[in-house]
């Protein structure tokens, strides 16, 4: 068969039934993408004859003929297509990883200029088959619109939108991710996984897997090391429990994995997984969270010892507690003159990243363990692989390239872990890719969670009394349980003043899929119900929203109090509470926004969060910035990007300290042979951990620089003297000049974000319209404007997503939801356009001034669209998401009840 593809024949014959996608991958041509192959992202588009497909369902043979172009094709970095000009020039993408499947639909769209013009809702339509996880989608239409957020700048780059350094090369597709490496002579795996919510292996034949030709490896829980760790990765690996093994003879949910095989191909692969022969016996199996901490449930891990394992109490599958109680709350309430109480629960919700998991492993020439691996967190990865495999860590390299989105899911090790064991058995390339149903089924996902709120207050409106009762569906293993549990139940409990508070929250394993880390890091589920009941308490002491949250939320010199002694090590860096409840309130008493169709309810709302800008107990960040004779600068810092912008950040706070521009600036990240140590890219830390580390070197180098000089003042082009004289690089300089810098996280601070809605509801049909989004932030110095803007629509669009279309289904412990067709990840024409507000503050522990924003924007979204229901229909919402059908029934409750909607 002979095609042409950007312009080249290629002559080959594709396998029966291969789809284009990965027929052009195996010609090299790697800008195609993989993001579900099942026609439903878009990540894989190409043109054929001029018209867009989704690669991933087009039969190869039917490019017979054919003009087959990529984004690859259509332009080089060099010479950009003038559809990626202009989504260079809009920032229109963040991870990138999307970004080429739409300049590729966008080609077939647009006129000379690379403009599409299309309304909104045209466009909704027109790109209803791409989906995008990161951006919210605004930036996306700026680009189709031809419309430029972005400007190149000289020496001045700090607080300016400054392009990303990989722009070009993300928007035609040649920025290398994960698995964007030639694929010859790698074997490949593919994994056998549980049908069974819980059952104990008693055999696994393996015999006829290994006997097909092509086979290379079968590994099976007698294969794997008898190590218990966590795939929860923190800079502490005590913070996690150690409950779970490589390979297991007792699978504890369906989808665990049972058996990997490694073969010539991924389907010859999936043929022997099929040939694999396992008899099990079943055991009583918990899918209620609520009934598996009762007396008499199936114990999921009351094997383990607790003080090991680090397992609250496995004898009720408790993997982690608190209970406690600052003050006396029962007399807070008794003195109250107002009281709310009411029940609220979240779903489960997959990060929908759309690079799956995936890595590929090799022994380096002197036999050392090499994965490539698509991670947010390489040393960490490194670290607990040579504690599983009981190598040193120096025998283990972790590389991560960009990174396809993480939101916290790649803060797991879900693959490196059996790839590694099977290039140590074999001594050869060995590459798993997970496919997208397996992201559903074998990957943890977003806490459910039920959260219980009473609020007392007096008749000013004063917090008397608080308490918050917490369960947490943490699946089979614990990973990150711990964590999101008690980082949940604190900001969101810490941010309002109240003498009298209670928090009990307890983790259960139950055998339903694990969750695990997600973008805002269980706050968001707790603050659903919190905010929920803060609006309820406001309609009851007569206040309005932003008024109830004035008088009670911290203000500087407040302790930060949950349920026991305050820590020490979160402070007041800055404080922007109130601008941001100001922003808001001017926002929405604006009356601008969509009209109401008529007959429609229409109703206001906002919420108020608060997020500590570093995880506790340490972050840590090592950099280094290297400056050439000639000029250029390279930094080298651990950090990955994943389209948290911290490439675009750290180029720009070098480029700022040494007086240059961000052209002359280099970034090398994430590998852990080639720079210093980094505890990894969550909890919005790149910016304020490996962001002071990063400023700080770029600072020793520049005073280094001035000291040789014999005084003077950086310039662009040398050092210039206090004579006037210019000392340029190449005389000051005979060989690379570094410094370095780090940070430990020891002192954090705190940022606040507000969002508010005014929306249209159809109680006919349950029917939703967002007339007006407004978001104000919290951020401290805005090092990127456009870039900023960007992570807070991008969290918006999650937070819209959690609050009224996703959600995992079910039943027994199987999931049900397995593609996005299936899995409702929010669309260009779901995602109205928020108004992003910039508190203006200066945060003294930031890298000039700045805060993290990454998770926070998340956080208040669903409480705030609730609230909006609320006012709109006069019922209060007590479950996401709000999808139509719960819209419908709640319309038809004629009485409000704080109590939790039947």
């Amino acid at each position: 068969m002979t095609m042409s593809v950007n312009g080249s024949p290629v002559a080959a014959e594709p396998r029966p039934g291969q789809c284009l996608r990965t027929f052009l991958r195996e010609q090299g041509e790697l800008s195609v993408k993989k993001g579900c192959d099942a026609g439903d992202c878009g990540a894989c588009s190409v043109l054929v004859d001029g018209t867009p497909v989704h690669s991933c369902v087009y039969p190869a043979v039917r490019g017979e003929g054919r003009e087959v172009t990529t984004a690859a094709g259509l332009g080089t970095p060099d010479q950009l297509h003038p559809v990626q000009r202009c989504f260079t020039a809009a920032g229109g993408f963040q991870c990138g990883f999307c970004t080429a499947g739409y300049v590729v639909t966008a080609a077939a769209l647009a006129d000379a200029d690379g403009h599409v013009h299309a309304d909104d809702q045209e466009l909704g339509r027109l790109f209803k088959g791409n989906l995008c996880r990161c951006t919210g989608y605004r930036s996306i239409r700026d680009a189709l619109a031809g419309r430029g957020n972005t400007h190149a700048t000289g020496p001045a780059a700090f607080g300016r939108s400054v392009p990303a350094p990989a722009g070009a090369r993300v928007v035609t597709g040649t920025e290398p991710y994960t698995l964007d490496l030639p694929d010859a002579g790698v074997l490949h795996m593919r994994l056998l996984t549980s049908p069974h919510a819980h059952a104990r292996i008693t055999s696994i034949d393996t015999s006829r897997a290994e006997a097909l030709p092509g086979v290379h490896l079968v590994l099976t829980h007698r294969d794997a090391p008898d190590v218990l760790y966590s795939t929860g990765r923190h800079q502490d690996r005590l913070d996690d429990p150690d409950d779970t093994r490589m390979l297991d003879d007792v699978v504890r949910f369906r989808g665990q994995r049972i058996a990997a095989v490694v073969a010539d191909s991924v389907a010859l692969a999936e043929q022997a997984v099929g040939l694999i022969g396992v008899d099990y016996q079943l055991l009583p199996a918990v899918v209620d969270p609520e009934l598996a901490r009762s007396p008499g449930a199936p114990l999921l891990h009351g094997d383990k010892d607790p003080d090991v394992a680090r397992i609250a109490e496995p004898g009720r599958n408790v993997v982690a507690q608190t209970h406690g109680e600052v003050g006396d709350v029962a007399a807070g309430l008794a003195g109250a003159a107002a009281t709310v109480s009411g029940t609220w629960r979240t779903a489960r919700v997959t990060h929908a990243s759309l690079e799956t998991h995936g890595a590929r492993g090799w022994l380096d020439d002197d036999g050392r363990l090499v994965i490539r691996t698509s991670t947010q967190v390489p040393f960490l990865v490194r670290d607990e692989l040579a504690h599983v495999l009981g190598l040193p860590p120096e025998r283990v390299r972790v590389i991560a390239a960009r990174v396809g989105g993480g939101f916290g899911g790649k803060q797991e090790m879900l693959v490196e872990d059996v790839v590694a064991r099977a290039v140590l058995a074999l001594g050869q390339p060995v590459q798993l890719e997970l496919t997208r149903e397996e992201q559903f089924t074998s990957v943890p996902c977003r806490h459910p969670m039920r959260v219980s709120v009473t609020l007392g207050a007096d008749a000013d409106g004063v917090l008397t009394a608080m308490t918050v009762d917490v369960l947490s569906d943490t699946g089979a293993y614990g990973n990150h349980a711990p964590g999101v549990m008690f980082h949940g139940c604190h900001e969101s409990v810490a941010v309002y003043r109240c003498p009298n508070k209670r928090v009990d929250a307890e983790a259960v394993y139950t055998n339903n899929v694990p969750s695990g880390a997600f973008r805002g890091y269980g706050l968001g589920q707790v603050i659903f119900a919190i905010e929920s009941a803060m609006d309820e308490l406001a309609r009851e002491v007569g206040l309005s929203a932003t008024e109830i949250r004035r008088r009670n939320v911290v203000v500087p010199g407040d302790a930060f109090v949950v349920n026991g002694p305050p820590g020490d090590d979160l402070e007041y860096g800055s404080y922007g509470a109130d601008q941001c409840l100001d922003l808001v309130e001017k926002a929405l008493a604006g009356g601008d926004g969509e009209p109401a169709p008529r007959g429609w309810r229409t109703g206001e709302g906002i919420a108020l969060s608060m997020i500590a800008t570093i995880p506790p107990r340490g972050h840590h960040a090592e950099a280094s910035v290297t400056i050439d004779p000639d000029g250029s600068v390279t930094i080298a810092c651990g950090t990955a990007e994943f389209g948290n912008g911290t490439a675009t950040v750290h180029v720009q706070l070098v480029a700022e300290e040494l007086c240059t521009s961000t052209d002359r600036v280099r970034l090398r990240a994430s590998d852990t042979d080639h720079v210093g140590y980094d505890t990894g890219a969550y909890g919005s830390t790149g910016s304020v951990v490996a962001g002071v580390a990063v400023a700080a070197a770029a600072a020793a180098l520049r005073a280094r620089l001035e000291e040789l000089a014999g005084g003077g003042s950086t310039e662009p082009d040398g050092v210039r003297r206090s004579d006037g004289t210019l000392v340029p690089w190449c005389e000051l300089l005979h060989a690379p000049l570094t410094a370095s810098g780090s940070h430990d996280g020891a002192r954090r601070s705190v940022a606040f974000n507000v969002h508010g809605f005014r929306v249209a509801v159809n109680p006919a049909t349950g029917e939703l319209r967002i007339l007006k989004s407004v978001q104000a932030a919290d951020a401290g110095t805005v090092i990127n404007p456009e870039q900023l803007r960007g992570q807070v629509e991008g969290g918006v669009a999650q937070g819209i997503g959690s609050a009224l279309y996703e959600e995992m289904l079910l039943a027994e412990g199987e999931v049900l939801t397995r593609t996005f067709r299936s899995y409702r990840v929010p669309q260009m024409g779901d995602v109205p356009v928020t108004e992003v507000l910039f508190a203006d503050t200066y945060d003294v522990l930031g890298p000039r001034g700045a805060k993290s924003m990454s998770e926070a924007p998340y956080n208040p979204v669903a409480p705030a669209l609730a609230n909006a229901v609320r006012d709109a229909l006069g019922v209060r919402p007590h479950e996401i998401p709000m999808s139509r059908d719960r819209l419908w029934r709640l319309a038809r409750n004629d009485s409000f009840t704080t109590e939790e909607t039947p």
